[in-house]
C-alpha cells in the first residue's frame, strides 16, 4: 500500500485546532442524533491531542473506536471530518 507521502497526497494531520502535527490516531465518533448507528465519522489526532479529543467526544457519548492510524480500516459509509 502507498503511503500518503509516497502518492503525493499531504501526510494526514491532527484535527486539534490549530495542530499541524502528524496523526498517529484515528476516534472514530457518531453523534446518534444524527447519524445512523453505522455510521462513523473520524478525527485524526496526534499523541498529545488523543487524550484530549477522546474526552470531548465521549462526554457527549459520541466516541465509538479509538484505533491507531496505521490499523485503521475505513468503513463504508464513513467520513473524515
Amino acid at each position: 500500500m502507498n503511503s500518503p507521502e509516497s502518492s503525493g497526497a499531504p501526510a494526514p494531520v491532527c484535527s486539534a485546532k490549530g495542530c499541524r502535527d502528524a496523526a498517529v490516531w484515528v476516534l472514530a465518533w457518531n453523534n446518534p442524533s444524527l447519524h445512523a448507528p453505522e455510521r462513523r465519522k473520524t478525527w485524526l489526532a496526534c499523541e498529545e491531542h488523543r487524550a484530549h479529543l477522546s474526552h470531548f467526544l465521549d462526554l457527549r457519548g459520541f466516541l465509538k473506536d479509538v484505533v491507531k492510524f496505521d490499523e485503521w480500516v475505513q468503513p463504508e459509509g464513513s467520513e473524515r471530518t
